[in-house]
């Protein structure tokens, strides 16, 4: 389906244009009619299939006519990474409309959105943190939101912030268009969605698999053999652009020391970042003067860089769901993509229970001329013979407590 089909007001074309888009994936060209329409909407959707204009378009549509210098759509969003992501799609997709946007985020001082917020803007994307607390003090005016988009709503209940988006559904009117997209449904998610959505209409596409353009293979590999597997899978890949996922932000940092060391351009994202090292770390991944980020699930939620290469899973996720969200930063829009896995036999389950989602085994990968034989050194501090085992540091896990963004 072509975007001239949606009659989308002709002012658009050039941000489209822009935007590189011509054919609508199937997602847009399922969802979009239907947030034209004016329905309430749940729809579900791997990352990669162009989500974001999903709702972007029809936002601007509607925008185009009506009053301006007032806040009509607002979007909620879990991260500041995804915020200032969708904020640059409708700087792209609005260019030449005249319409404004703006950010809202915790970990940056308020000043400069509080002065954006002053000069008026008619788009308004946010962490709930910060919306409630800039709204509290009389800045943020949601009462003339006409839109309401909750993105990627099972993030946001992971992360805690539930609570706050149910103070932010209290906050705008009750009539209105409220469109809510989640990878996944879980129970809170599905109840907020009937507390929040009237009669809405339900697109799911892609949610169950992985998308057809990335190839998958695993690396079975002992455990204290996961560094030096990467790097010779580094040496023999041609590889452009690579995304590697390790569990915490102490191992992301560790394997992004070593890379550097060996002469790579790597840069990392992880909690321990400041909020100016992120976004540095994102600027220089997306034009290409780093060779390979390493990153943490909770860092890279929403990562949107089309060019990535390659996704390497130094650590397997804890869940399919997460692999899905993994490796669906390669093969994006169409293109293909592919992803590499690490497996050491505590792996097994996992690796069979995304076998069976994907409905046939992944290819193992063994590494001619690789040493898979070197043992494992031996422990600095051996365990205890007798006694309970210290217990050791979990994985980085979201907080489940409100934290204010």
């Amino acid at each position: 389906m072509n975007f001239t089909q949606f009659n989308l007001d002709a002012r658009l074309m050039k941000g489209i244009q822009q935007a590189g888009y011509t054919e609508a994936t199937p997602v847009q060209a399922a969802a979009i009619p239907e947030a034209l329409a004016g329905h309430d909407m749940i729809a579900t959707a791997q990352t990669g299939t162009g989500k974001t204009a999903t709702f972007v378009l029809p936002i601007l549509h509607k925008l185009l006519s009506g009053p301006r210098n007032m806040t009509r759509a607002l979007i909620v969003t879990p991260t500041r990474e995804l915020a200032e992501q969708i904020n640059d799609n409708i700087r792209t997709l609005s260019a030449g409309t005249g319409i404004r946007s703006a950010t809202v985020y915790g970990g940056v001082g308020p000043l400069n959105q509080i002065k954006a917020l002053k000069s008026g803007v008619e788009i308004l994307v946010a962490c709930p943190g910060r919306l409630l607390d800039l709204a509290a003090q009389g800045y943020a005016h949601l009462q003339t939101v006409e839109i309401l988009v909750l993105d990627e709503a099972d993030r946001m209940f992971d992360m805690g912030f539930m609570p706050d988006v149910r103070r932010i559904v209290k906050l705008v009117p009750a009539k209105r268009q409220t469109m809510l997209f989640s990878a996944t449904f879980p129970a809170d998610v599905e109840k907020l969605a009937a507390e929040t959505l009237t009669a809405p209409k339900r697109v799911a596409l892609g949610l169950s698999r992985p998308a057809r353009t990335v190839s998958h293979a695993l690396y079975p590999v002992a455990k204290h053999l996961k560094t030096a597997l990467t790097f010779e899978i580094l040496k023999r890949t041609d590889t452009n652009s690579v995304l590697i996922f390790a569990r915490t932000r102490h191992r992301a940092q560790a394997l992004s020391q070593k890379l550097a060391r060996e002469g790579y351009n790597v840069t990392s994202l992880h909690s321990d970042r400041t909020q100016g090292q992120r976004q540095s770390a994102l600027a220089g991944f997306r034009e290409g003067r780093y060779q390979i980020m390493v990153a943490t699930d909770i860092a890279a939620r929403g990562l949107d860089v089309e060019s990535i290469s390659h996704v390497i899973n130094f650590d397997m996720p804890d869940t399919p769901d997460a692999y899905i969200h993994r490796i669906g930063r390669t093969g994006r829009a169409e293109r293909s993509g592919d992803a590499f896995t690490l497996v050491t036999p505590e792996d097994d389950e996992m690796v069979r229970e995304l076998e069976k989602i994907m409905k046939q085994p992944l290819p193992r990968e063994i590494l001619p001329d690789f040493d898979y034989t070197v043992p494992a050194p031996p422990q600095q501090n051996p365990p205890a013979p007798r006694g309970p085992r210290p217990m050791r540091r979990p994985p980085e896990k979201i907080p489940h407590t409100p934290r204010r963004r």
